[in-house]
């Protein structure tokens, strides 16, 4: 995609306030089936901020063996790398790269400051709102809460991501350094 078509794509998004589907998140995240964990975005503002949507279903593989009598709840762990796939378009927007192979590659770095308040479950909508706080170069760092139905389930206080060429990640290339 060009530059001219990024940036006809951000201010058509930004001035329509319109939505991401499923094909535009594609475009964007490396992500697919069954590691897919955001299903629409809205509100994006290139730099800013980005709210994005995913439906907690029973049918996900993660409930496929659970006893009837365990705890539904949704994984802690999912809800978090569902938040930080949203932040993922929000940082990767402007230069989407779905493939790990080449270009720039798209690197978790950390979090600080999580809390989980409520339990989510399947039925639950999760509505991630996602805040750039800073950006350094090829490192980003964001803030931001999960709300389900309007109350809070999570607040990140601090992620960190990093952009990183992917022929520096291969291990071909370290061997022959």
């Amino acid at each position: 995609m060009t530059t001219v078509e990024n940036e006809d794509r951000m201010i058509a998004l930004t001035a329509a306030t319109a939505a991401l589907g499923l094909a535009d998140i594609k475009r964007v995240l490396p992500h697919r089936y069954p590691m897919l964990l955001v299903d629409r975005v809205t509100d994006l503002v290139p730099g800013v901020g980005l709210t994005a949507y995913k439906a907690v279903t029973a049918n996900e593989p993660w409930y496929r063996d659970l006893a009837d009598d365990a705890d539904p709840a949704y994984p802690r762990t999912l809800l978090v790398e569902s938040w930080c796939q949203a932040a993922g378009v929000l940082v990767a927007w402007a230069e989407p790269n779905p493939d790990v192979l080449s270009g720039q590659v798209m690197l978790f770095g950390g979090m600080a400051d999580i809390e989980f308040s409520a339990p989510v479950l399947p039925g639950d909508v999760l509505e991630h709102r996602v805040r750039l706080m800073r950006a350094l170069s090829d490192t980003v760092l964001f803030e931001g809460e999960s709300l389900v139905g309007g109350e809070p389930v999570l607040r990140v206080g601090r992620v960190v991501m990093a952009m990183r060429p992917a022929e520096e990640l291969s291990p071909h290339d370290r061997q022959s350094r």
